[in-house]
């Protein structure tokens, strides 16, 4: 084990965030730490990062281990260039470095007597070089850095002329160039856009090291983790298996815990019923003492917790619009000499749900401040349709809440017609509970701060809505109500987010937008995916995948057809392109077939065994053998699961391959 964290304990006066907490990691470990805001995920990361002292238990190191940690607040960096800043993290190879080059140059001056030790020396410093791959450094950390999306011609730059998320990026460029043992990162996506976030989690998955991580992004716990670690009520428990498979098992368990409780219960209140009515009665007072007794000595099941929150609040749906929404006419908008977009023109429509993805810098928020409102273009204008009001949510506007009101009183400002039962109940949705709804604004955390500032902004929800990022600083719990009520929104909706479950569930258009010109994809987050990879292959490797004037954005879907190549391609360009497009048909059908292929020969092995299994079960004789029919009743129950879910792959598999096929 590298790390072992044995009944570890931490309280904040009065308040207990966890008590007897053990978790072992060890290499190659993938952890997902979660749990609710406010539950002790960021201090027991600061408690094994030996930032921060437990007030009982022991935390033990496996000898040498280095233990990296990036913190949710940008660290200071004091590096001429970000380049600069990130290759610090390999010091030991640049002190060789520099060390090298000073020989270099002693050599070249150096009395003949003096060079055979030189040599030797400079020798023994260049294996040592070598072997913490000095020769490659430079070049793994700017792969790793254009993988965080910090663009090349900004390596040269000063830190002090990024903003705060890309200085967060910079430091997890830091970390990773490192390579420590075990990598703690608490919310490590919150400033990553969709790309960063899939690269980082490819990268993740191979990295010789291990990870114990805070994240609330869902689909990324679940491409990158085989342990999840939950801090529920003060409690922390390891379910070994991917994020899946925890979710099952969590389940399963307050399913046994509850039915646990809720049988000694009825045990407890029939002896104690007993009690009261015998206990006078000479020949029933012995009985009545003896269940007493075992009364007392008794180990009594603790009380299960809360079924998990989920929405059972209608949220109000806005005013009906006219069919154009909003409109951008010519519309330019640049920073200094910096030209974000230059007649750009698109509309959006009643009904859509645009999801906003590119890399980070490419102008997703400065589209998104335009649409709107918070943000005046240079020229050119963005007109709304009849009925049109907007809201805007943003990071930067939890600010706004009032600090002296309670989470009540900040709500029901936002909707002074409604009742305190009605407040409480949207409350409730948003994970305030009880007296929490009476806590002042100015204690809550920014999670909370969060959920407040969605929960007043679907109070009276306008019909057109423009989130910037509205995970951030969410739980999984609370991500999955914002999913719920977007999903039912029936206004037009404008998101920016890298939480790529979300997009799946609410996205019905995609613009992606690279160096200001966008790309409308008239389908879902699955279809975007499809369809730029598509269009990526047809345009040539060597050739732009973008459009590189922004003008009216170019829309790509089911009825429009190709993208067009550009028509300034030579000849030999097109013809390479072509055939390009026709290798990738084939292995877009080839994969496709190989992966049907592979599922109904899991499909057919899985079948056979739950027919075995049924069988099995209708044999009389089972079911005198308690034991073999519990193991029977589990093994069926688990090859029936398993036949389902390969039955989904199935007509998954089968629907791409038909794709494939028809060259859709």
């Amino acid at each position: 084990m590298l790390v072992s964290v044995e009944n570890v304990a931490k309280s904040f006066g009065a308040r207990t965030l966890f008590a007897s907490a053990s978790l072992r990691v060890g290499a190659r470990d993938r952890i997902a730490l979660v749990g609710a805001n406010g539950s002790g995920k960021t201090t027991l990361l600061e408690i094994i990062a030996g930032e921060m002292t437990p007030d009982a238990g022991t935390v033990r190191y496996a000898k040498g281990t280095v233990i990296g940690y990036l913190r949710q607040e940008a660290i200071e960096m004091r590096a001429a260039t970000v380049f600069e800043e990130v290759l610090s993290a390999a010091s030991a190879v640049t002190t060789l470095e520099h060390r090298m080059a000073a020989l270099e140059a002693e050599l070249a001056e150096a009395d003949p007597l003096d060079h055979e030790r030189l040599l030797a020396e400079y020798g023994r410093l260049r294996e040592r070089y070598e072997l913490s791959g000095g020769y490659s450094v430079e070049t793994e950390a700017r792969k790793v850095l254009a993988g965080l999306g910090i663009r090349e011609r900004d390596f040269g730059r000063p830190p002090s002329a990024f903003s705060g998320g890309q200085l967060m990026r910079v430091a997890l460029a830091k970390m990773l160039l490192q390579q420590p043992d075990v990598l703690l990162m608490d919310e490590p996506t919150n400033h990553l856009d969709v790309e960063s976030v899939v690269w980082l989690e490819s990268f993740l998955r191979t990295y010789e090291g291990a990870v114990l991580m805070v994240s609330h992004d869902r689909e990324f716990i679940a491409g990158f983790a085989n342990k999840v670690a939950e801090i529920e009520r003060g409690t922390l428990l390891t379910y070994v298996g991917d994020y899946q498979r925890y979710l099952a098992a969590r389940d399963e368990a307050l399913d046994q815990w509850r039915a646990a409780y809720d049988a000694q219960q009825r045990e407890i209140a029939h002896m104690e019923a007993f009690v009261r009515r015998f206990r006078a009665k000479n020949t029933k007072a012995r009985q009545a003492q003896e269940r007493v007794r075992r009364l007392e000595k008794m180990e009594r099941v603790p009380p299960p917790p809360a079924a998990r929150a989920s929405v059972r609040f209608r949220f109000p749906q806005p005013p009906r619009t006219g069919d154009e929404v909003v409109r951008m006419r010519d519309v330019r908008k640049a920073y200094g000499d910096l030209v974000v977009y230059d007649d750009l023109e698109m509309s959006l429509y009643r009904g859509d749900r645009v999801a906003l993805v590119g890399p980070n810098g490419a102008g997703k928020s400065t589209f998104l401040r335009l649409v709107a409102g918070a943000l005046r273009p240079d020229a050119g204008s963005v007109e709304y349709g009849a009925h049109v009001e907007v809201a805007y949510f943003a990071q930067n506007q939890l600010d706004s809440l009032d600090q002296r009101k309670t989470v009540l009183q900040e709500l029901s400002d936002a909707a002074p017609s409604w009742s305190s039962e009605e407040a409480r109940s949207l409350l409730g949705a948003f994970l305030f509970r009880g007296d929490e709804v009476d806590k002042q604004v100015s204690v809550l955390s920014g999670g909370e701060r969060a959920r407040l500032a969605l929960a007043k902004l679907l109070v009276k929800p306008s019909p057109l809505l423009c989130l910037d990022e509205p995970t951030n600083h969410l739980d999984l719990a609370s991500c999955e109500i914002l999913e719920s009520a977007l999903s039912r929104f029936e206004g037009t909706l404008v998101l920016i987010t890298h939480d790529r479950r979300l997009i799946r569930a609410v996205a019905n258009k995609v613009v992606e937008i690279v160096d200001g010109a966008p790309t409308v994809y008239a389908g879902d987050f699955e279809y975007y995916e499809w369809k730029s990879a598509r269009v990526a292959a047809m345009r040539g490797a060597d050739t732009p995948t973008r459009h590189g004037d922004v003008g009216a954005a170019p829309e790509v879907g089911a009825s429009s057809g190709e993208a067009e190549a550009d028509t300034s391609f030579k000849s030999k360009e097109r013809k390479r392109a072509e055939a390009e497009a026709r290798n990738a048909t084939y292995r877009l059908t080839r994969d496709a077939k190989e992966r049907l292929e592979a599922v109904e020969g899991e499909l057919e092995a899985a079948q056979a065994l739950h027919d075995e299994l049924v069988a099995k079960m209708a044999d009389p004789l089972l079911f005198s053998d308690k034991d073999a029919f519990l193991k029977t009743m589990e093994e069926f129950n688990s090859s029936k699961a398993r036949v389902e879910r390969l039955v989904e792959q199935w007509e998954a598999a089968s629907a791409e391959y038909d794709r494939a096929l028809s060259g859709e």
